[in-house]
């Protein structure tokens, strides 16, 4: 663990540096937004909704002291210039999908939502690009590509509630990493807005751009502490004509590994999701589907595959061909190809189950990045710790392996009286000696602050410190997360 005592430009490595000298009384600066952005855009009290008190986590629910919504850029600009010079702490908010509880607000911030500044502003099928607003849905955005006759790469589950701006602040991943990279490789160009009011409108299309730093990349991932984004211009593709679904069922983890190989080098880029289930979330999700499991018997561990080709000619006899081999080889136990888009999205259904999970469980989300090679040997390991510390838990291990992402989920109803900081310290404590990541996707907000330094080293974090107190001197961007 990271020695927590180095400092750099006044602030203390692990903490957020919080400027409080020469703060504005809070309704004097409520009185200068409502100037600035207009009455229906300041909400307070019961004016703001149940929405912006929490995440998906359902973590801590906290009533922020007001709420802005604005329109535009310009008004984006104008709150934070008024809350900067008032020393006001912002707390940024995109859809509120996120699971490390990095857009919940104290009770003495002022939560900025971005719900309203969304929309479409132009797809460019030279240069096959889409530029959005911050607030759009995913799903919105996906839909207007594919209008066009283009695809947008990245996708979730939570694709009808994220917006674009919470996608981008977290990095996310999603479904078809393995094809198409994440959210920050769809990103061409962006517009943030800084803590002091500037903006930063770097909106080109060019693929091809050195000239000097690229600072969209500072932002992305910075889960909304470096600056807010409010437009981007993302890369658009090709759209894949055909796409086959099958579910297989493996004996064991390196099965998997060897299914992703062979299918990877048979087809290229044209895998488009590699996901792995072992049966305890398998299992579940078979059960809040409502429908009966595929496979007449149970079996170790399963993959949900999508081969996409741009051939739409494609009927799916290779890869159902490709499957079969690995049958008869005996790399693989079974399978079940969809026959229909309807056959498909109920098998995808059962891997997005985990939208079901923040109603259903007390959830415990943990999604950490190992070298792939060693994710079953974890899986093994965690599972028999966890029964071992907590007997009788309910746990349930999944991910993408084809970009090293495993998700392990703990329903706290079945350790009553557990406090979660503790689930989280043993699980991290595990995964410190692979060096691998506390967060492969999801970002660290409130959650995985602390752990932070299994993964980064000291130089790192106080790059990461140097960069913030120049850009946010007065720590008033999402503070107390990330650091």
């Amino acid at each position: 663990m990271t020695d927590h005592g180095s400092t750099l430009h006044g602030s203390t490595l692990g903490t957020t540096h919080e400027d409080t000298h020469g703060a504005a009384p809070l309704a004097q600066t409520l009185d200068a937004l409502r100037i600035a952005l207009g009455d229906d855009s300041v909400r307070v009290g019961e004016q703001i909704g149940e929405r912006a008190l929490t995440d998906w986590t359902r973590h801590d629910p906290t009533r922020p002291a007001a709420l802005l919504l604005p329109r535009t850029t310009e008004e984006v600009s104008r709150a934070l210039a008024i809350c900067h010079a008032a020393h006001q702490p912002v707390v940024p908010q995109g859809g509120m999908t996120g699971l490390s509880g990095g857009a919940i607000a104290r009770a003495t911030d002022i939560a900025l939502s971005l719900e309203r500044l969304s929309g479409i502003e132009e797809i460019d099928t030279a240069s096959a690009t889409l530029t959005v607003r911050a607030g759009t849905t995913l799903q919105a955005a996906q839909e207007a590509a594919a209008a066009a006759g283009f695809e947008l790469a990245l996708d979730l589950g939570a694709r009808g509630s994220c917006q674009i701006g919470g996608n981008l602040a977290t990095n996310a991943g999603g479904n078809r990493v393995i094809q198409s990279g994440t959210a920050r490789d769809q990103v061409l160009g962006l517009e943030v807005v800084l803590a002091n009011g500037d903006v930063l409108t770097s909106l080109g299309k060019m693929v091809k751009n050195n000239t000097g730093y690229d600072l969209k990349h500072w932002f992305i991932g910075s889960e909304g502490t470096l600056g807010v984004m409010t437009r981007a211009v993302l890369r658009l593709h090709p759209q894949r004509a055909a796409r086959h679904t099958a579910l297989v069922a493996l004996d064991q983890y390196d099965a998997a590994v060897n299914l992703l190989r062979r299918l990877s080098t048979r087809f290229g880029n044209d895998i488009g999701a590699f996901e792995i289930m072992w049966p305890d979330f398998y299992n579940f999700g078979v059960k809040l589907t409502g429908a009966r499991s595929p496979f007449a018997d149970a079996h170790p561990l399963y993959a949900l595959i999508e081969h996409a080709s741009f051939d739409a000619s494609d009927d799916g006899e290779r890869f159902s061909a490709a499957l079969t081999e690995a049958l008869d080889a005996g790399a693989i136990r079974d399978a079940v190809i969809a026959q229909s888009v309807a056959d498909a999205r109920a098998l995808w259904a059962i891997r997005e189950c985990t939208a079901e999970f923040p109603v259903r469980l007390d959830a415990i989300n943990f999604d950490v990045s190992l070298p792939i090679g060693e994710i079953g040997a974890f899986v093994e390991r965690c599972r028999a710790a966890l029964d071992e510390r907590w007997p009788g838990n309910a746990s349930y291990f999944f991910g993408h392996i084809g970009d090293s992402n495993l998700h392990v989920t703990v329903d706290g109803h079945s350790i009553a009286g557990v406090d979660h900081h503790a689930v989280y310290a043993f699980v991290y404590e595990m995964l410190g000696p692979l060096h691998g990541s506390v967060s492969a996707e999801h970002g660290i907000g409130l959650l995985k602050r602390e752990f932070l330094p299994i993964s980064r080293s000291p130089a790192e974090l106080a790059a990461m410190a140097a960069i913030r107190q120049a850009l946010d001197p007065h720590g008033i961007l999402n503070p107390g997360k990330l650091f």
